[in-house]
């Protein structure tokens, strides 16, 4: 039976990517359309969903700092807009429907989460996990999933039992969960320790002890975050990771066929989206974030929420909510992905056209992330200190010339920091980033960043700028090259093909006479 499934998740995959639409949507478009043919979803499809689930939030840790969520726009952003979203939703209800108010409010509360999954899976997809508005965004996410595990926990969904008390003690642990990380190999170890970690220690251990298993995951992550082969690890679980997601969104869009009651109460909750948007761009910039980045957080953070559905199952088998709203909220939640995931792939264009209306809401003072940066005496800029980056970065210091280097990895940019090198945090899809630069002395301009269309829109702000000066940039694939060039790229260097050249010329460099 799990031939069909990976079938239709393939076909509309396929077709909605050629439409230019997130293929995440495509599998939810699988996930309907197998239902309606009346084929069930099972163990297996369940089980694939859980550890996709739990490799993601495993992944999301890997690459977070616990200092990120104490901060005032992620215990704002977490906190308070739950609260507000939950009066306002059920507000909102009772205005439109004869819901008795306990009723409306346990439906405000599972349509004011936001999913952690899509959240995290779009952030991921376009490398910006690890960006200001990508870290706010999972932090508000971590804050709002522990109060979801609280709410589970005193309402019968599960209490954890006296061993949780022993998880309090894991990071006493974690010098030997990072020693057997750097024993493990760069081979089918690294992957089996990986998957060791989220699916056992944290997700089955956690699920032991009465706590949630996406928890634990997401946990067992974060206690790995900041070690050396972090990346490495988390490439080594990425293939493994994407299959089994596969099979989460396929069961979002099996969940249930609706009825035409059931659809009509799905678009009434569909209708509060733009104002749980609203809210979370609200709450942001009172937080004294650019309008930018608490655009770009909001439109993350716009679906509603797996972890809200199993809120809304809790009280419906409690007698506090029907079995039609809980349909209901399951197409809700299932149509809020496929809204919220083409928005989000267009999240920079759609900021950059609303640019002038938005920051006239924002605050004049600047959150610290926001400052400027200055790049001193540099004559080259080398934009994004990835692999890549830091090699053009280091070969050019050796070459003497002054070189700077940008990052929209705050971690990164510490860890390069150590090492001597000159590295300031920026986001290169950051219109405003490029009128705050002082680029009078630099003569160049190197683009390594892993995304194309961030590649295009810095050499896009560029040359709008006026800025006269080489900009180079890398390509994965010889599509690219032409697109870059028409934005006004000057050099294109494609790293797979040219990487050979550049290997045998540092051996020649190395072996001539002298």
């Amino acid at each position: 039976m799990e031939i069909p499934w990976i079938a239709a998740a393939f076909a509309l995959g396929l077709a909605v990517r050629a439409i230019g639409l997130p293929t995440l949507v495509g599998y939810l478009a699988a996930g309907f359309a197998m239902r309606a043919a009346g084929v069930e979803g099972g163990e297996v499809l369940e089980h694939a969903a859980h550890l996709g689930v739990l490799l993601l939030l495993f992944s999301v840790g890997l690459k977070l700092q616990l200092a990120s969520l104490v901060r005032v726009e992620v215990l704002a952003g977490g906190l308070g807009h739950l609260a507000l979203a939950t009066a306002a939703g059920a507000a909102m209800l009772l205005a439109a429907t004869a819901l008795a108010p306990d009723t409306a409010l346990v439906l405000g509360a599972a349509a004011a989460f936001s999913s952690t999954v899509m959240a995290a899976k779009i952030l991921e997809d376009k490398a910006e996990l690890r960006t200001f508005h990508g870290r706010t965004a999972i932090g508000i996410l971590i804050v709002q999933d522990l109060v979801a595990v609280g709410l589970l926990s005193v309402s019968g969904g599960g209490t954890p039992s006296p061993w949780a008390l022993l998880w309090l003690g894991l990071p006493l642990l974690r010098a030997a969960i990072a020693r057997l990380l750097s024993l493990s190999g760069h081979g089918e170890l690294l992957l089996l320790y990986g998957m060791l970690l989220a699916l056992g220690l944290g997700g089955a251990g956690f699920a032991w002890s009465g706590l949630s298993a996406e928890l634990g995951a997401l946990v067992l992550g974060t206690l790995l975050a900041g070690h050396p082969r972090t990346t490495e690890l988390a490439s080594a679980l990425w293939g493994v990771k994407e299959l089994f997601l596969v099979g989460f969104f396929l069961s979002i869009g099996m969940a249930g066929l609706p009825g035409l009651r059931e659809l009509v109460l799905a678009g009434l909750l569909l209708l509060t989206l733009p104002a749980k948007m609203a809210l979370y761009f609200g709450a942001l910039l009172v937080c004294r974030l650019r309008a930018r980045t608490a655009f770009l957080a909001a439109l993350a953070l716009g679906s509603y929420s797996e972890f809200g559905l199993i809120v809304a199952q809790l009280a419906a088998q409690q007698g506090w909510l029907s079995e039609t709203w809980l349909v209901a909220l399951a197409v809700a939640v299932a149509v809020s992905f496929a809204l919220t995931a083409p928005l989000n792939a267009a999240s920079h264009a759609l900021f950059a056209r609303f640019e002038e209306r938005l920051e006239r809401f924002q605050s004049a003072r600047r959150h610290p992330d926001d400052e400027p940066i200055s790049l001193g005496d540099a004559q080259l800029l080398v934009f994004g200190m990835g692999r890549i980056g830091s090699g053009a970065y280091d070969h050019l210091l050796e070459q003497g010339a002054r070189v700077v280097g940008l990052d929209s990895d705050p971690v990164n940019v510490a860890s390069l920091r150590q090492e001597g090198r000159r590295v300031e945090y920026g986001d290169a899809e950051d219109p405003d980033l490029w009128h705050r630069l002082q680029l009078g002395g630099v003569s160049g301009v190197l683009l390594a960043l892993p995304d194309l269309e961030a590649k295009q829109r810095a050499a896009e702000a560029l040359r709008t700028r006026g800025y006269p000066g080489l900009v180079a940039a890398t390509t994965a694939f010889p599509e690219e090259e032409a697109a870059l060039k028409a934005v006004g790229v000057g050099l294109t260097f494609n790293h797979y093909d040219r990487a050979g050249e550049s290997f045998a010329r540092r051996s020649w460099e190395r072996l001539r006479p002298g």
